[in-house]
C-alpha cells in the first residue's frame, strides 16, 4: 500500500495524542502525589514517583504501534510480526515496571522502617533478576521457543558452570550472609586486618570500603566474612577516645585532673562530633620511667570525629598546661651514681 501525506499526517497524529497521554497520566500523578504527600507514610508518594518513567516508555511504544499500523507496516521475518516484538516490548516494558515498584517499596521500608541500606541493595538486585528471568521466560513462551529443553540444557551445564566459578559463587553466598546476619551495613565504619574505612556499598561478589584518604578498597566478600571485623558504627556510632599524656613527678596530680577535665568539657562545648551527653573523665594509669601517665575520655558521635577532637584537646591542654606551669616531660633517665 502507498504512503501518502493524508496517512503520514494521520500517523504522526495519533503518535502524539497517545505519546501525550504519558504527560496527561504523569501530570494526574503529580496531582496526587500533593494528595498523598498528605499521609503519614512517604510509601505511596514513592510508588507514584516510580511510574512516571515507565509510563512514558509504555505509551511511546504504545503511539509508535498503532502509528505504524495505520501505515501498513506490519512484516514478518522468520515468524516474528510487527505485533510480536511489540508485544516483547511491553512484556519488558511491564517488567521494568515491576522493578521499579519493588525498589521503591524496599526504598521506603529501608529508610523508614530498618534504616538499613544494605538489604534494600541485596534485595533489589536479587527481585531484578528473578523478575528479568520471569519476563524472558514469558517472552519466549511469546515467541513460541520451547523453554523445557532449554531448562534441561541449563541444568547439565549448571555444574560445569559452578564448578568453574567456584569463587564468584562463594562471593556470592558470602554476600547473602552478610546481608541476612548484617554484621556490617552501608555507611558503618570498620577495621579489619590492616584496613579500615566507611563500606560504600555490598555488590555481589566484592564489598566497597572508603578510606579517610578518600581511597576505594575493594574486597571479595568471602575474604570480609572470614575475617575478624570492628564494627566501629555498632551498635551505635557514639563511642570514646582516649587521649595520653603524661606530667612531671612533681606535678600536683589534684591539679592536673582539674586542668585535664576543664579542657575536656571547654572542647566538648565548642566542637561538632563531640557528644555532648557524655562526661568526660581523667584517668590515671600508670607511673612511667619519665612522667605519671594519664589519659582523657572524651564521647564522640562518630569514629571520623575523633581526629579533629583529638587535634583540638592536645593544642588546648599544652596551651593550659603551660599557663599553669605544669610540666610534660621529655623522655629521660636520672643516673644516680652511689659512692661506697
Amino acid at each position: 500500500m502507498q504512503i501518502t501525506s493524508g496517512l503520514l499526517l494521520k500517523a504522526g497524529i495519533t503518535f502524539t495524542i497517545v505519546y501525550g497521554l504519558a504527560y496527561l497520566i504523569n501530570f494526574l500523578l503529580k496531582k496526587i502525589t500533593h494528595i498523598t504527600a498528605k499521609t503519614k507514610t512517604t510509601l505511596d508518594d514513592e510508588i507514584v514517583l516510580s511510574l512516571k518513567t515507565p509510563i512514558k516508555l509504555a505509551m511511546f511504544l504504545t503511539g509508535l504501534f498503532f502509528a505504524l499500523n495505520i501505515l501498513h507496516l506490519d512484516f514478518e521475518f522468520k515468524g516474528l510480526t510487527l505485533s510480536k516484538i511489540f508485544s516483547v516490548a511491553w512484556i519488558l516494558t511491564g517488567a521494568f515496571a515491576l522493578t521499579k515498584v519493588i525498589s521503591a517499596i524496599l526504598k521506603w521500608y529501608s529508610t523508614e522502617k530498618t534504616k538499613d541500606q544494605t538489604v534494600f541493595l541485596f534485595l533489589r538486585r536479587v527481585f531484578t533478576v528473578l523478575i528479568y528471568i520471569l519476563a524472558f521466560m514469558i517472552v519466549f513462551d511469546k515467541l513460541g521457543i520451547e523453554i523445557s529443553p532449554m531448562l534441561a540444557g541449563l541444568g547439565i551445564a549448571g555444574l560445569a558452570v559452578a564448578l568453574a566459578l567456584q569463587d564468584t559463587l562463594s562471593n556470592f553466598f558470602a554476600s547473602v550472609y552478610i546481608a541476612a546476619d548484617r554484621p556490617v551495613k552501608v555507611g558503618d565504619y570498620i577495621k579489619f586486618e590492616d584496613k579500615e574505612g566507611y563500606v560504600e556499598d555490598i555488590g555481589w561478589r566484592s564489598t566497597k570500603i572508603r578510606t579517610i584518604k578518600n581511597n576505594l578498597i575493594v574486597i571479595p566478600n568471602e575474604v570480609l566474612v572470614k575475617s575478624v571485623i570492628t564494627n566501629y558504627s555498632a551498635p551505635s556510632p557514639n563511642m570514646t577516645v582516649t587521649i595520653p599524656c603524661g606530667v612531671s613527678y612533681n606535678s600536683d596530680l589534684k591539679k592536673v585532673e582539674q586542668v585535664a577535665l576543664k579542657v575536656a568539657k571547654e572542647v566538648i562545648a565548642e566542637s561538632d562530633g563531640a557528644l555532648k551527653s557524655f562526661e568526660p573523665k581523667v584517668r590515671f594509669t600508670e607511673f612511667a620511667d619519665s612522667s605519671i601517665n594519664f589519659i582523657t575520655i572524651i564521647g564522640i558521635e562518630r569514629f571520623a570525629d575523633k581526629f579533629k577532637i583529638i587535634h583540638k584537646f592536645i593544642k588546648r591542654l599544652h596551651e593550659e598546661f603551660n599557663k599553669q606551669e605544669i610540666e610534660i616531660p621529655f623522655p629521660q633517665m636520672d643516673v644516680h651514681l652511689k659512692k661506697d
